[in-house]
């Protein structure tokens, strides 16, 4: 498994920047020579802005599925999803194909929640960590993130991916060239000081109560996460980023792999159980037809003497 490609998925809320960083991250890893896959999977992007590998846009036709089962725009990019998910196991056969690839990038829609809480979006997923040393990377608007209150949205947002998903998760302030990240990420590490921001905004309103007992429950979720600021327009901050994705990697390796091999020894061994079970059953329902056929045969020879 460590000789894979890295497989990054890449997710965040609608204008947060994600594909624009999706595209300084490939254009990164291809000055340094390094052999990217990239993969699109929103269905709804007007402008690609990176070269896509393999683009969902390609196969399926976003405004086809809105006009022809008059879908919304959220119900035609999960339908677009799950249609797209019922051949991934297509795409995974085709990424093990391929030699010599290092990066897998994965671009997700903006419409965040049709990715991250669908079916569709556990099954790409769970079919990606699976085959390859996969972690996340959650991008965070840094404009809107200096509200107190977006901040904590964001971060909620973060842990309740990386708790789902059960894989290692990276977190990313985009956009530090109109607005430094350093005021949020000291608020992960200083509570009083996201205390003192959020006071400053509404100190006896029923969100700040619920914002600072938030604050209180998260605390030991940001003591081992990874985050950092970078400009996905200037390029500030992603020579930081590789070093926390090689981290990742090796996080997966260690930590999630042992995991998910114990989970898939255990779903092996239900399954020889049941198997088990069934040719037990299978045997028995057998027996009892031998029995039958027997008292059957017996009974007619009883009725062949008897005449």
């Amino acid at each position: 498994m460590e000789s894979k490609p890295h497989c990054i998925i890449v997710m965040g809320m609608a204008g947060s920047g994600k594909t624009t960083f999706v595209r300084k991250l490939y254009s990164v890893l291809k000055v340094m020579q390094k052999n990217v896959y990239s993969i699109n999977l929103d269905p709804a992007i007007r402008k690609l802005g990176f070269p896509a590998n393999l683009d969902i846009c390609d196969t399926i036709n976003y405004k086809k599925l809105m006009q022809e089962y008059s879908l919304g725009p959220n119900g035609a990019i999960v339908t677009a999803l799950n249609l797209f998910a019922t051949k991934f196991f297509e795409v995974i056969d085709l990424l093990n194909s391929k030699q010599g690839i290092e990066f897998i990038i994965i671009d997700t829609p903006g419409q965040i929640e049709t990715f991250s809480w669908s079916a569709s979006g556990s099954i790409i997923t769970e079919a990606l960590s699976s085959s390859f040393p996969t972690s996340m990377i959650y991008v965070v608007d840094s404009v809107r993130t200096v509200n107190p209150n977006s901040f904590m949205s964001n971060m909620l947002y973060a842990s309740s991916l990386y708790y789902k998903n059960q894989l290692p998760i990276i977190v990313v302030f985009n956009k530090t060239d109109l607005q430094p990240a350093e005021t949020c990420m000291n608020w992960m590490i200083d509570f009083e000081s996201y205390m003192e921001s959020l006071d400053g905004i509404s100190s006896h309103s029923y969100l700040a109560n619920l914002n600072r007992s938030l604050a209180l429950v998260l605390d030991e979720f940001y003591q081992d996460l990874p985050c950092l600021g970078v400009s996905s327009l200037t390029g500030f901050g992603f020579e930081n980023l590789l070093p926390n994705m090689q981290k990742s990697k090796q996080e997966y390796l260690t930590i999630y792999l042992p995991e998910l091999e114990k989970k898939k020894k255990l779903i092996e061994e239900s399954r020889v159980k049941q198997e088990i079970q069934k040719m037990k059953k299978d045997n028995e329902d057998l027996s009892e037809i031998r029995k039958f056929m027997s008292e059957l045969r017996t009974s007619e020879k009883n009725n062949e003497n008897s005449t």
